[in-house]
């Protein structure tokens, strides 16, 4: 009987130290998850910053300050990207093993890299132009009086040049479009992820 008892005891200390490692687990992984949410509301400043930066460069153009708010924003997200690899790694140790987290944020990483790199097209694009409305260089000019130049661009309009400024328009128009459609279509899939890391919050929060 007594026997009987002590091995009673041993299971139900080995059970309540099973549900203590379970229960801590569960909280190392729930506070993983709400520290995965403030990186990417870092990465949403970040953006923010960049958008009134690029608007404030188109109005001034001041190309040093745009250059050096480029340099923090690329450090930024670097930042945010290498602590998110870290998390996704530890997800994958057997100490963890969600490998599905693992995979949601590799999605969301996947996404933000798409994001990242058509904004920064998106913003090429609009510093070029339209090639229409691109302004003239007359380095190459020949001024023969004061105020006065015989400038190279004067060429007879023809209908052949009026067809090819309207094919780069439309090129350029379809380039600028494509990549703002596909900023939307980052943010649609990051936002239905971020869904899913909410409702697995919900979930650890409530065991």
């Amino acid at each position: 009987m007594e026997d009987f008892e002590k091995k009673v005891s041993i299971k139900d200390s080995m059970e309540i130290e099973q549900e203590n490692s379970n229960c801590s687990k569960s909280n190392e992984i729930l506070n993983l998850l709400r520290k995965f949410l403030e990186i990417q509301q870092r990465r949403a400043q970040a953006y923010s910053k960049l958008k009134t930066g690029f608007s404030e460069y188109m109005k001034s153009g001041g190309e040093l300050a745009y250059q050096q708010l480029c340099s923090e924003i690329t450090v930024e997200f670097n930042d945010c990207s290498k602590q998110v690899l870290e998390m996704e790694s530890l997800f994958l140790n057997p100490d963890y093993c969600r490998v599905d987290l693992a995979e949601l944020l590799r999605a969301i990483q996947t996404q933000e890299k798409q994001k990242l790199h058509l904004t920064a097209t998106i913003q090429v694009l609009k510093k070029a132009g339209r090639p229409s409305e691109r302004l003239m260089n007359h380095e190459n000019c020949s001024f023969k009086k004061p105020m006065e130049h015989e400038c190279v661009h004067l060429q007879e309009i023809t209908e052949a040049a009026g067809t090819e400024e309207a094919e780069a328009n439309a090129e350029y128009d379809n380039a600028l479009k494509e990549a703002i459609r596909g900023v939307q279509d980052a943010v649609t899939a990051i936002n239905e992820h971020l869904e899913e890391v909410r409702y697995e919050i919900a979930a650890l929060e409530t065991e």
